[in-house]
């Protein structure tokens, strides 16, 4: 793991609603083993003090917010009010945990989530969700930026097709070696961290 710092767990569109559609265009991911590894991860995160942060892309039904991204191969997506566009069953934020909801591909372009992880004075980040090629990369990107250590957690992501999640998590690579881990081992560091403080009113 490539962890420096404080930590932020930040799950970035894992969107589908009931899980019962393909999210992927060609759909060689097991995305219900994804999800319940992804649930399984925001758990033990919760459990251990790791803030978890939710990212959801939304777009209005009149698509007045969508801007280029009608310009490459995908057409309209994640609609305001589509039950594919709600987040994945099982994977809800608490009321206290950040909900952003932006209108471009990268988790950061127009949002507070830069604002947010300085609140947490976050130093590293744990990305999970999809698409590996799209909206986790941009977002990697504009992280890398930013100056913070990145782990991607690479059988917890998904991408448009294969080649382009393979393709990706390669070019993340390049930004920062050791940047690519696995849910296990992400389970085991957060295994290694001590409980979260419990309130003395508890």
């Amino acid at each position: 793991m490539n962890i420096h710092g404080s930590t932020v767990l930040v799950v970035v569109d894992f969107q589908g609603g009931p899980m019962d559609g393909p999210m992927s265009q060609d759909d060689p991911f097991d995305i219900p083993a994804q999800r319940d590894k992804a649930v399984t991860m925001v758990a033990e995160a919760r459990a251990k003090g790791v803030p978890v942060v939710w990212i959801q892309e939304v777009h209005k039904p009149h698509l007045t917010d969508i801007g280029r991204e009608l310009d490459g191969s995908e057409g309209p997506h994640c609609i305001e009010g589509n039950k594919y566009t709600e987040l994945a069953e099982g994977l809800e934020p608490t009321p206290d945990e950040f909900h952003i909801r932006k209108r471009r591909y990268s988790g950061f372009f127009g949002t507070e989530l830069d604002i947010v992880l300085k609140a947490y004075k976050a130093e590293t980040l744990v990305l999970i969700g999809g698409f590996t090629d799209i909206c986790i990369l941009y977002t990697a990107v504009d992280a890398h930026q930013r100056d913070f250590h990145l782990n991607v957690v690479t059988d917890v992501v998904m991408g448009s097709s294969l080649q382009a999640h393979d393709d990706a998590l390669e070019m993340i690579h390049y930004l920062q070696h050791g940047s690519l881990v696995t849910s296990a081992e992400t389970m085991r560091w957060l295994g290694s961290l001590e409980g979260a403080a419990v309130p003395a009113d508890a």
